[in-house]
């Protein structure tokens, strides 16, 4: 229905003063927003509480918005360095890098200009927060004990260039898991800041100057425009934004919902949401907020391994100071120490003892000397316990630190004495004069030690006593003369002396047959001498037999230099090397000549020649020619 022309520009009127009215409370908000910092986004899941949030990361989405990207990269054995895997294209967004299982392998980012974002240059980085590319990258990796887990590498996106994945390869077999979006129809930043503008605080678009590039509003792409002949009244009630959830975060960056309430246009005022129903929800809304910058703290690192296997020692750890920065405070930086200099430093070294160590322990008192008098030795039992009581080896105690277990003790001087034994019972010689005899030695008192040398010679009694068994008669016994030259100069020879029987009769000595003497041991006459040795010589075997029995043969020997010990040598002279070969039965062969083997034809010359001595026609007609044919032959063959 057409409106009256007074109502029409009452209308406009309540329209333009709506609209100032909305601006206003855009512009002085009661609680003033921190500016939205265009390099952090905020979680999906923040903010959307009550709707689910798609592979995309947008709430109450259906997953349409963006492509998914996954798999997992089996690598079979290759060379130890860098290995290019994956390429990560430019935009993507949610980036997941994972290892299967921990392994001694490392992975590794590049930029598409070859620059170095994670682990580069063979130097392995502190997993920690990397800011590149556009994003923030973060790269863990477990504890290298307890955990079975492998590396990975995150990153919310969206990247502002392409990524090259890389694994610094170590041990065979890796396989790494990775995922990525990339968003199918992205939207400018324009767009979502009119969409925001329109549907938060809800302004709508002035009929009149839609086309009006001042205008406060511009419209969405999905709304139908006003008919600006026939102008629809502007609603009596719309949402608006009516306060905020307190900061998720109260340090650094975090977010907060906009909370939305059906108000009167006209005004202001709060009413039920009923009144509303007409219009859509805004839906949730979630803006950044900022406050103060989160104080730094002090990072602490797992603890090494004790120093000591026993006994007291250290363990280390690594303290950093870092402090949280980003969204919500999910990245940190290492900072200088002074800004955590309003907590205490953590202890970056502490003693440890896994066990107390093995000691040394007497278990007996020393020994008596071993000896009466003089220098000997004494001993006690020395062992190595361990903490809970039992004998251990040696080796597990500190063998500087062990306890003597012998050492020398000295009983003072020795007493020493002549002791002699009994004299012997029979003379050296069967009749006229000899000797007894008996042995005395100087030994220590009380003990059967070996004999001294500090006994007076002066007092050292008889070791032989005269004896006399009366005048020979008819005494036999050999008498050997002195050894002859030794039959070789050098080496083993032999030499030789003159043995005889005599008969000894008061005094006299007289030859006699040695037959007379066989009852009595009789002395070598020959014996085994060596003068020097000779050194390397040439040594030979016999000639052996002849090849031929006549018309000239030869024959061999083995010759070898050798040395006393009769092992090879290259000392011997080689101009004394005697010959190994030479000539034999150099007379000439006489053939045995039958009787009975005639030629009974002149020319058996030709039959020869011939060859017809093959048949045995031949051979009994032309008998002397064929055999000296057929010795003539042979002889050939041999030579």
């Amino acid at each position: 229905m057409q409106l009256p022309t007074w109502s029409e520009h009452h209308w406009r009127l309540i329209q333009h003063f709506l609209q100032m009215t909305l601006l206003l409370s855009l512009l002085c908000p009661p609680t003033e927003p921190v500016p939205r910092d265009s390099g952090s986004s905020s979680s999906p899941e923040e903010g959307c509480e009550g709707f689910q949030v798609d592979v995309c990361g947008v709430c109450a989405g259906d997953g349409s918005s963006c492509e998914l990207f996954s798999g997992t990269l089996f690598l079979s054995v290759l060379s130890v360095g860098y290995h290019k895997i994956l390429d990560i294209p430019s935009g993507a967004q949610r980036i997941k890098i994972q290892e299967t299982q921990k392994t001694r392998n490392y992975l590794a980012l590049r930029t598409a200009t070859g620059e170095s974002v994670i682990n580069g240059d063979w130097v392995i980085d502190r997993p920690r927060q990397f800011y590149a590319v556009g994003t923030e990258l973060t790269y863990k990796r477990p504890n290298e004990i307890r955990s079975r887990a492998g590396e990975s590498i995150t990153a919310p996106g969206p990247t502002n260039q392409e990524l090259h994945l890389f694994v610094i390869y170590q041990q065979p077999n890796p396989a790494v898991y990775y995922e990525y979006i990339l968003p199918k129809d992205p939207i400018t930043d324009d767009h979502l800041d009119a969409y925001s503008y329109s549907s938060s605080h809800g302004i709508f678009p002035d009929p009149d100057n839609s086309d009006s590039e001042n205008s406060l509003s511009s419209s969405h792409a999905n709304q139908v425009p006003s008919d600006s002949i026939t102008p629809e009244p502007v609603p009596l009630y719309s949402w608006l934004a009516i306060t905020t959830t307190p900061c998720s975060a109260t340090c650094g960056t975090g977010s907060r919902q906009v909370l939305f309430g059906c108000v009167e246009r006209a005004t202001q005022t709060t009413v039920q949401g009923d009144l509303c129903s007409y219009t859509s929800h805004p839906g949730p809304q979630v803006e950044e907020c900022q406050s103060q910058p989160c104080p730094a703290f002090w990072d602490v690192g797992e603890w090494s391994e004790c120093s000591k296997t026993c006994g007291p020692g250290f363990q280390y750890r690594q303290v950093i100071c870092q402090q949280a920065q980003g969204h919500h405070g999910n990245s940190t930086v290492v900072v200088a120490a002074s800004l955590c200099d309003n907590t205490e430093m953590p202890e970056t070294t502490t003693v440890c003892q896994l066990k107390i160590c093995s000691e040394w322990q007497i278990r007996s008192e020393w020994t008596e000397c071993s000896v009466p008098c003089g220098v000997g030795q004494r001993t006690r039992v020395v062992v190595c316990v361990d903490n809970l009581g039992d004998i251990a080896a040696d080796e597990e105690c500190n063998m500087a630190l062990r306890p003597l277990d012998l050492q020398n003790c000295d009983k003072g001087v020795c007493a020493s004495s002549w002791f002699s034994s009994l004299w012997s019972d029979r003379c050296s010689a069967d009749c006229a004069e000899g000797s007894r005899s008996r042995t005395v030695v100087c030994m220590m008192s009380h003990t059967n030690s070996l004999p001294l040398d500090n006994c007076n010679d002066e007092d050292k009694p008889d070791d032989l006593m005269p004896c006399d068994l009366g005048p020979c008669t008819q005494r036999l016994e050999w008498y050997a003369g002195p050894w002859g030259q030794c039959s070789s100069e050098c080496g083993n020879g032999t030499q030789s002396r003159g043995v005889v029987c005599i008969v000894q009769n008061s005094g006299q000595l007289e030859v006699t047959s040695d037959d007379r003497c066989s009852h009595l041991p009789r002395p070598p006459s020959a014996q085994t001498c060596f003068l020097k040795s000779c050194g390397a010589q040439w040594y030979m075997t016999e000639w052996s037999s002849c090849s031929r029995s006549c018309d000239g043969g030869f024959r061999v020997r083995e010759v070898r230099c050798l040395q006393d010990d009769l092992t090879s040598s290259h000392d011997c002279d080689p101009d004394l090397e005697p010959a190994n070969k030479e000539e034999c039965n150099t007379h000439t062969c006489t053939p045995q000549i039958d009787e009975s083997c005639r030629d009974m034809y002149y020319n058996c010359v030709v039959v020869v020649q011939a060859r017809l001595c093959v048949y045995s026609y031949y051979r009994s007609t032309c008998c002397a020619s064929c055999s000296r044919g057929t010795h003539r032959d042979t002889l050939h063959r041999i030579r």
